[in-house]
C-alpha cells in the first residue's frame, strides 16, 4: 500500500479513482512526457536505499538531476555544494558513494532530492537500513530541509519514534488512511 501511495502521489502511477494535485493543480489526466517534467521540477524522491550513481562523485550525483532540469552548470554546483552544508557532507563532495558511510550516502540522496528544489519530497523508508544513531541524525536533517524550504514532504516510515517527530501523521491501514 505505502509503494503505491507514494508511486501515485509522485507521478510514477495512475490512480483509480480520484486525483492528484501539486500545489493545487490537477495532475491526474497529464500527458507521459508533462508528468514526467513535473516530476523532474517539483517532486523530491528519496528511498531507503539511496539509489546513488556509483561512477559519480556525490558532488555530480547531486549536480545531475539539475541539468536535466536545464540549471547551468556553475549554479547546480554551487546549489549542491550549499546542499551538502547544510547535512555536513560538503568534505566528501568528490568522493563516490562506495568511499561514503551509509548516513553519508543518504545525505547525499536527501540533497539530490532537494537539488530542484522541489514542491513535494516523497521519502520510503528513508532510515530503514541506517542504524539507530545514523538514522536518528540523517531524519534531523530531512526534517530541517523541509521545515527551511516549507515543502510538503511524505514520509512513510514504519518507525513510530521518527513518525512521531512529524508535523502530522497519518497510519495506513488495510489500503486506507487513517489520521493518528
Amino acid at each position: 500500500g505505502k509503494s503505491t501511495l507514494l508511486h501515485i502521489a509522485g507521478l510514477l502511477d495512475t490512480p483509480d479513482a480520484g486525483r492528484v494535485a501539486i500545489s493545487g493543480t490537477d495532475m491526474t489526466g497529464l500527458s507521459d512526457r508533462r508528468r514526467t517534467a513535473v516530476r523532474c521540477a517539483d517532486v523530491g524522491f528519496v528511498y531507503q536505499f539511496h539509489h546513488l550513481l556509483p561512477e559519480f562523485s556525490a558532488l555530480e550525483n547531486i549536480v545531475l538531476p539539475q541539468l536535466a532540469n536545464g540549471t547551468p552548470g556553475k549554479t547546480a554546483e554551487q546549489r549542491a555544494m550549499t546542499l551538502m552544508d547544510s547535512v555536513a557532507v560538503s568534505d566528501r563532495a568528490h568522493h563516490r558513494p562506495a568511499e561514503l558511510s551509509g548516513g553519508q550516502q543518504q545525505r547525499v540522496a536527501f540533497c539530490r532530492a532537494m537539488a530542484n528544489n522541489p514542491k513535494l519530497l516523497l521519502a520510503d523508508e528513508p532510515t530503514g537500513n541506517l542504524d539507530s544513531a545514523t538514522s536518528d541524525q540523517v531524519f534531523g536533517a530531512l526534517i530541517a530541509l523541509v521545515r527551511a524550504t516549507g515543502m510538503a514532504a511524505v514520509i512513510a516510515t514504519h518507525n513510530l519514534d521518527l513518525a512521531a517527530r512529524m508535523d502530522r501523521t497519518l497510519r495506513l491501514d488495510q489500503g486506507l488512511l487513517r489520521a493518528e
